[in-house]
C-alpha cells in the first residue's frame, strides 16, 4: 500500500497511527493501537510541558530525548520494551512550549522535567536521557535526587562538543522551512544515510508540521541555536560527580557517536563506578540505530 502523501491537502496526521510501521521495521509484534496517551504538565511560570504516557501503571522508565527530537524518537524502544514509562518532550520541543527567552541550558530544562516527573512518574526506577536529554538527566539527578534511581546515559558526556557534533548541529542549524514535504525528507535522508526512508518519513512526521501555505517547518525552536556555545561544561562534570545513583553510559561505536575515549576517561574520573557499555553498529542515536539493544540494557538496569 502507498504511504498517504503528507503534502495532499486532506492529509491528516495522526501521531498514534504509525507504531505498527515502528514494529515493523525490527521484526516485533503488531502492536495494534497500544496504551498511549499525550499527558501535560503546567510549569510555574505557565508553560505546558507535553509528554507521552505509555501503559496504564505507573511509569517505570522516564526517557528524555536529545536536542531537535522529541518524544517519538522513544517510540520503538518502547514497543519493544513493553514497560510503563513516560517520554518527556522538552521545553521547546516537540508539543511542548517555547521558552519565551530561548533558556534551554541542561540545568533549566531538568527543572522544568522534575516537574513533569514528579507528577506522572514519581516512582521510575530509571530515567533514560540521550544527548542533550542525557545532559539534562545529569543535572535532573544531581538537582533532583529523589526522582531518580538509576540513570542510562545515551551517548553523551559533558565532554560532547560543538566540534564533536558538528555533522548534527550542521543539520539542525539548516532551514526552518521547507517548499514541501518531499525536500525536507531528502535534507533529512541526506544526513541520515544509514536510516530507512521510512523512519525517516515517520520522524519528519512527529518533528514537524504543515504551514498554511502548505510548506513544512521544523517543530522545535532553533532561536538562538548558532550562539550555544560550550561555556560551562566544567559546571556540567561538576552534575556528574553530584550524582550517586546506579550510572551506566550506552556510548555508539560507528560513524556519528559524538564520545570518544577521552570522554569516556573524563567520566571515570568523576564517576568511577560508572558502567560503560559499546554498542556496534550504532552511531549517536542508539534509540534509532539499535532500538533493541537499548531496550535490552534498559530491561537489565530495571531489573538488576
Amino acid at each position: 500500500m502507498t504511504d498517504p502523501d503528507p503534502d495532499a491537502p486532506d492529509y491528516v496526521y495522526d501521531e498514534f497511527a504509525l507504531f505498527h510501521e515502528n514494529a515493523a521495521e525490527w521484526d516485533l509484534p503488531d502492536p495494534g493501537r497500544p496504551a498511549v496517551q499525550r499527558v501535560s504538565t503546567t510549569l510555574v511560570d505557565g508553560r505546558s510541558l507535553q509528554a507521552l504516557r505509555w501503559g496504564t501503571t505507573a511509569p517505570e522508565v522516564v526517557f528524555v530525548h536529545g536536542g531537535a527530537q522529541n518524544a517519538h524518537t522513544w517510540d520503538t524502544v518502547a514497543l519493544a520494551l513493553g514497560r510503563p514509562a513516560l517520554a518527556v518532550d522538552l521545553p521547546g520541543h516537540g508539543h511542548s512550549d517555547w521558552h519565551p527567552e530561548q533558556i534551554y541550558d541542561p540545568r533549566a530544562l531538568s527543572d522544568d522535567v522534575a516537574v513533569a516527573v514528579a507528577e506522572h512518574a514519581p516512582t521510575a526506577g530509571l530515567v533514560v536521557g540521550m544527548s542533550l536529554g542525557g545532559l539534562t538527566s545529569n543535572a535532573l539527578a544531581a538537582r533532583h535526587p529523589d526522582l531518580v534511581r538509576r540513570l542510562l546515559i545515551v551517548d553523551v558526556t559533558p565532554g560532547t562538543t560543538a566540534e564533536k557534533a558538528k555533522h548534527i548541529t550542521d543539520f539542525v542549524n539548516g532551514p526552518q522551512t521547507f517548499p514541501g514535504f518531499g525536500e525536507i525528507l531528502a535534507r533529512t535522508m541526506e544526513f541520515n544515510p544509514t536510516r530507512s526512508e521510512s523512519s525517516m518519513r515517520r520522524g519528519i512526521l512527529h518533528n514537524a508540521h504543515k504551514l498554511d501555505d502548505g510548506s513544512w517547518a521544523w517543530n522545535y525552536d532553533r532561536e538562538r541555536r548558532r550562539e550555544r556555545s560550550d561555556v560551562a561544561r566544567s559546571d556540567l562534570w561538576a552534575d556528574v560527580a553530584a550524582t550517586t545513583q546506579p550510572y551506566l553510559l550506552a556510548r555508539g561505536m560507528a560513524t556519528g557517536t559524538v564520545v570518544d575515549d577521552g570522554d569516556v576517561a573524563e567520566l571515570t574520573k568523576h564517576r568511577p563506578d560508572a558502567e560503560i557499555v559499546e554498542v556496534p553498529e550504532a552511531g549517536h542515536s542508539i534509540q534509532g540505530d539499535q532500538p533493541l539493544v537499548l531496550a535490552a540494557l534498559i530491561e537489565r538496569q530495571l531489573t538488576t
